[in-house]
């Protein structure tokens, strides 16, 4: 028993504690940052202000998380993010894809608990700092940040050399007096022609979700005193669809004309307003009676942030550096979602929810983004990192920031390595933070790596008991007319164009058009070249046809057979996928702003082109053909070529149809002493993953190695790999491994797909 009476002030309980890294911000960038960092061997203390990780993630909020794959919608191919993001959105797919933000919430808290490196504090706010003293050796850094937890009452100092602001508004950076921007950059400044004007608004706004469903009986609701009374005085109003929910309703958006850190209450209360006055409109205007038996089942009671500080580092991203797809000498990240812009006006806007324009690939993110250009000892990540209003319009999107998590964390782990700053890490430790970054999955554009300690780049030869020579796509009994354009990718070498033998059933004799195309650059998955056209003669019928191209191709790219539109005609398909292969169609994606081709209406510097996008699953199949030459670009030689995606190749071992257990052997001249392997699987990354709202056909990825039987030159087993389902495998002996020659054994489950491998590695 506890009994105590006091004069004096009581102190709060206070717990004193330092790691090699602090990040202050749970969501999904500071939860991947925390468990690279960990991962590379440095302790770290995770500042989690809300009861669960994940953010606008999380189930508090439930906002999908996207990215570079733009749900399919874009033509950046093989495009999601690596890494541990990848690992997270594979796990979470593989126990919930069904999309249950519960069960997300416990897929990111095991991930963090797993770490044994990471003290995370949830429920802990950070509300003060300590710097050294000006006029004192470091007076530009912070020493520690004071945080409270509501919950126990308890008053936390966390010291450390290294900080990361990862918390979305930026309180440490804004405490420390790191240099920070909010609001827009007028189209001067940077030369940016999407510059938003006055009218338009220089911030967008926060979200509010809601979830509802059918009950099998009706329904009453009574809405609260404060709900919009009428709904009408929205522009948007005839957008309501009872049937949606969760982060389909992204354009309940308000806030965008007041302080997007400080009113965020205010802007809380108004769009409970909206909610509430939204779904009793839903339910007591008459004008939906479908809603009869639904009833609310959850609203958010925090809002999805989008935009507020914006802190600047050595180098500011920009619209051009998009649009243009620059390469910089210190990529760490990458991105691929649209510039998209809100009217800061939101739901009363009578404006288009979001303007979405799309570069025609990835783009690249460099290290200088990713720290505070004075406060020396602070990176930043996630949505405020160093990027002007309109590049930040992209790079905001969680699965961006998530790679740069990515990045802070292998910095940080870099920087104690050599006792540097952020900064002097970019200046002198560049290859290796790249080489790193690579190693832990991370994908850099444009950015060659060589690892001089992979044993298996000094193999003597590497060899497999087969090796895919792709002569035919088999065709099934699966037809479909062309109600869109549709391209088969195929990838060439430099050379004439294969040609193709194709097959259609015509309802009529007709004319029917093909064509020949490339990208403008061979990084690129766009279009937007045709080298050759060709008309058939087509009869009633089933029409065996053969595209003979006269046009070469000087680099190694894919190359698209593209079907134009006629609906009277049906292709055939095949039911064979392939790793580095698929059918791409010129349609329209109303999740995104896909209208089949990107026409900018006055010069806002983005380009003109059309979407040639894949299906999702089970759909998506490859068009039926045969080639005159084989296709043979799937050799061993891709197991070393630093790739871990098809770019303008597979980069894939792929193995025969046929051979259904196939082994790869290692070779070299002396005896090798090996202790770990690494392996990189396809795990088809056009996927997007949606952790919520999408229900995904398969928890596995059909192109996924499952097992993987590891021996030694006398046949012994020296490692496993059993029911697999993620990108990047680790195998650690027990004991280093002697061996001249390593084999390896592998099988998958999917008797339409050849096994592959991306990648692998000996240390």
């Amino acid at each position: 028993m506890i009994k105590e009476e006091s004069k004096e002030k009581r102190m709060l309980k206070r717990i004193d504690q330092s790691a090699d890294l602090v990040i202050v911000g749970g969501g999904l960038t500071g939860t991947c940052a925390a468990i690279t960092a960990a991962r590379a061997g440095i302790t770290v203390i995770l500042v989690q202000d809300r009861p669960v990780l994940g953010g606008n993630c999380s189930s508090e909020v439930r906002l999908w998380i996207l990215g570079a794959t733009s749900h399919m919608g874009n033509n950046n191919r093989w495009a999601r993010e690596s890494g541990v993001i990848d690992e997270i959105m594979l796990e979470n797919i593989y126990r919930n894809p069904d999309g249950n933000p519960l069960i997300f919430d416990t897929v990111l808290l095991e991930k963090i608990v797993e770490e044994q490196n990471v003290t995370l504090l949830l429920n802990t706010a950070v509300y003060d700092l300590d710097k050294n003293p000006q006029g004192r050796e470091n007076e530009d850094q912070i020493t520690a940040v004071h945080a409270f937890c509501s919950q126990n009452s308890t008053q936390y100092t966390l010291s450390a050399p290294l900080f990361c602001d990862a918390s979305g508004d930026g309180i440490v950076g804004f405490l420390a007096g790191a240099a920070f921007r909010m609001g827009a950059e007028s189209v001067e400044e940077f030369g940016e022609r999407f510059a938003p004007d006055k009218a338009y608004g220089e911030l967008l706004g926060h979200s509010m979700y809601f979830y509802s469903k059918d009950v099998g009986r009706p329904v009453k609701f009574v809405p609260p005193s404060f709900a919009l009374q009428d709904i009408k005085d929205i522009p948007r109003y005839k957008t309501f669809n009872p049937r949606d929910f969760g982060c389909r309703l992204w354009w309940l958006e308000y806030g965008g004309r007041l302080d997007t850190v400080h009113d965020t209450e205010k802007i809380k209360w108004e769009l409970w307003k909206v909610v509430y006055g939204a779904w009793n409109y839903i339910k007591n205007s008459g004008e939906f009676p479908e809603a009869e038996n639904m009833t609310l089942e959850w609203v958010g009671t925090i809002p999805g942030k989008r935009e507020s500080r914006r802190f600047e580092g050595d180098y500011m991203l920009t619209q051009q550096d998009i649009v243009e797809q620059k390469t910089f000498n210190d990529t760490v990240a990458f991105g691929g979602w649209s510039l998209d812009l809100h009217p800061a006006d939101g739901i009363y806007s009578d404006q288009s929810g979001c303007n979405q324009w799309h570069s025609k690939g990835v783009y690249s993110i460099p290290y200088r983004c990713y720290y505070s250009k004075n406060v020396s000892n602070l990176f930043i990540a996630g949505r405020i990192i160093s990027a002007t209003h309109v590049a930040f319009a992209s790079t905001r999107v969680m699965a961006t920031s998530a790679v740069g998590g990515q990045a802070v964390a292998v910095a940080a782990a870099l920087c104690k390595k050599y006792n540097c700053s952020p900064r002097e890490l970019g200046e002198n430790h560049l290859k290796e933070l790249q080489l790193e970054l690579w190693r832990s999955g991370q994908y850099l554009p444009q950015t060659p790596v060589k690892d001089a300690e992979n044993l298996v780049q000094n193999a003597v030869q590497i060899t497999a008991s087969s090796t895919l020579n792709l002569k035919e796509l088999p065709g099934s009994d699966f037809w479909s007319p062309v109600k869109d354009s549709v391209a088969q990718m195929l990838p060439v070498v430099p050379g004439k164009a294969p040609s193709v033998t194709f097959w259609v059933d015509a309802e009529e004799a007709m004319e029917f058009k093909v064509e020949l195309r490339k990208s403008s650059k061979s990084f690129n998955h766009t279009p937007d070249v045709t080298l050759e056209t060709k008309h058939f003669k087509l009869v009633k019928g089933i029409n065996e046809l053969q595209a003979d191209w006269e046009s070469t191709f000087d680099e190694a790219g894919y190359a698209f057979i593209c079907f134009m539109k006629n609906e009277k005609v049906k292709l055939q398909y095949s039911e064979t996928r392939i790793t580095g292969l698929v059918s791409v169609f010129n349609a329209t994606n109303p999740a995104v702003s896909n209208y089949g081709k990107q026409e900018p209406t006055e010069d806002i510097g983005v380009d003109t082109f059309e979407f040639w996008c894949p299906q999702r699953r089970p759909e998506g199949r490859n068009i039926a053909m045969r080639f005159d030459q084989p296709i043979s670009v799937f050799g061993t030689d891709n197991l070393t070529n630093g790739l871990h995606r098809p770019v303008s190749q597979p980069n894939a071992w792929v193995a025969d149809l046929n051979d259904k257990s196939p082994l790869i052997t290692v070779s070299w001249n002396e005896p090798a002493t090996i202790s770990k392997v690494e392996f990189v699987f396809d795990t088809d990354y056009d996927h997007p993953m949606e952790n919520v709202i999408y229900v995904h056909p398969e928890t596995v990825m059909p192109f996924c190695v499952s097992d993987i039987t590891i021996t030694n030159c006398n046949d012994q087993v020296v490692g496993t790999i059993t029911d697999n389902h993620l990108s990047k495998r680790t195998v650690v002996f027990e004991k280093p491994v002697t061996t001249q020659h390593l084999k390896i054994r592998l099988s998958g489950s999917n008797p339409n797909v050849p096994i592959s491998l991306m990648e692998v590695r000996c240390y």
